[in-house]
């Protein structure tokens, strides 16, 4: 096992705590983000000026993207102090963060008792909500991996995806049910609040649980041994700038499709397919399910195959299917747009998964968690936090409802290039330095 490489064992309830622990924190994440995505058109109507719906939306979209200028800085800056003062800590600082940014929103008043200060404020708070989420995922995942045995990394790493796409489940379900108890003169006055302000108590369970745990072996054993002081972020561009370069390619993918399955594809099922929100949710909430189940075997078949071989899977997968499933969204009915949603789930799935474990085994301990979270929130930025923006300005330059679809297999064939370039790293145990 990694601990057991480090001269320390983790018994199966310490690693179940573990990957409960990582998987709140992340669930608090990224619950935010779905919740913002499936009530972007109310969002739109609430916080920008009226009179021109397709701008408001592109307004709203822009100040997701805007969140995610930040991600890279928090990233280096909690990346920094997690390979310094350890991964627990840090974590335990980044969900308290994010809970706090995502109750925030909640709070803010409108365009129509503020005027422009309402969008500025909203954009503030994702912004501080984006620097705090650009210290989670990548932490999240090194301190499950260092953990987790060495043969059954992927598996154990899977289940940091499955909180990803539970949490957008729930939101999905949540506002889903909302829309079905409330009318839209309520959705409008106080409903949309309530979700964003679920995060305060789920922020707090998940600080207890991460407080509750020890530091990981891989870090204590690093912190054991006499080293001098060193810069993670000048190391991890000076000595693993080819490695940071070639995941970033790879990762881009993995945002790209991620958010175009999570965040857009709800928002084209309506405006371009005229779905009905309530049928967009719902088949969205159905495909989010089938991808949390899908999570660990695919998992499994990561660690069975090798990396190289996930990649190659996923590239694949996303390039043949997304075509039929912009089709099938765009049908305006439940069942297509849900198996639309599921064809786009395979390949968004398979890079997730990958990508979770890949951000640990590419990088040595002493600079892990900076190398990880500068390169994973590198590409978020670009091609994750932009997909909505590009997606719906595409539609609206071409005139082509398909434009998204080019667009991400566009991305699936500069992820192949850079993933395969990668060495392969499944059989490698953390403690492995170069």
């Amino acid at each position: 096992m990694n601990a057991a490489a480090h001269g320390q064992q983790v018994s199966p309830a310490t690693l179940h705590k573990v990957i409960a622990a990582s998987a709140i924190g992340n669930f608090v994440e990224w619950f935010d983000f779905a919740v913002y995505g499936f009530l972007a058109v109310t969002i739109a109507s609430l916080f920008f000026p009226p009179g021109n719906p397709t701008l408001a939306l592109l307004q709203t979209f822009a100040v997701f993207a805007v969140s995610f200028a930040l991600r890279p800085l928090g990233g280096i800056v909690f990346g920094i102090l997690g390979d310094r003062i350890g991964r627990k800590r840090v974590l335990s600082i980044t969900v308290l963060l994010m809970a706090g940014a995502t109750t925030l929103i909640g709070l803010l008043p409108t365009y129509a008792s503020i005027g422009l200060f309402a969008p500025l404020l909203l954009a503030l708070a994702r912004c501080l909500q984006g620097f705090s989420a650009g210290g989670e995922y990548a932490g999240a995942c090194a301190f499950v991996m260092e953990h987790a045995p060495t043969e059954q990394k992927a598996r154990y790493g899977s289940f940091v995806p499955v909180s990803t796409f539970m949490a957008f489940a729930c939101a999905a379900g949540l506002v889903f049910g909302m829309g079905v108890w409330l009318d839209e003169v309520q959705m409008q006055a106080w409903g949309w609040r309530v979700p964003f302000l679920i995060a305060a108590p789920l922020g707090l369970v998940g600080l207890y649980m991460r407080l509750r745990l020890d530091e990981s072996p891989a870090f204590q054993a690093l912190a054991a041994q006499p080293h001098p002081e060193h810069s993670p972020l000048r190391e991890t561009l000076r000595e693993h700038g080819g490695t940071v370069l070639c995941l970033s390619a790879f990762i881009s993918a993995t945002a790209l499709s991620f958010y175009m399955f999570t965040t857009y594809l709800t928002t084209y099922m309506q405006v371009v397919g005229g779905a009905a929100r309530p049928t967009a949710l719902l088949a969205s909430l159905i495909a989010l399910f089938f991808a949390a189940l899908l999570c660990p075997f695919v998992g499994r078949y990561s660690d069975r195959v090798g990396r190289r071989r996930t990649i190659l899977t996923a590239g694949v997968a996303l390039i043949v299917a997304v075509y039929p499933a912009f089709t099938l969204a765009a049908s305006g009915t439940l069942l297509a747009s849900a198996l639309g949603a599921m064809l786009l789930a395979v390949g968004a799935v398979i890079c997730g998964v990958v990508t979770a474990v890949l951000l640990s085994e590419q990088f040595p301990t002493r600079v892990r968690y900076t190398a990880s979270a500068f390169t994973y929130n590198l590409a978020y930025t670009i091609f994750g936090g932009t997909a909505p923006l590009i997606a719906t300005w595409l539609i609206e330059v071409t005139g082509n409802r398909m434009s998204p679809a080019y667009y991400l297999i566009a991305i699936a064939l500069l992820a192949l290039a850079g993933g395969l370039a990668l060495p392969e790293s499944s059989k490698r145990p953390l403690s492995y330095q170069r």
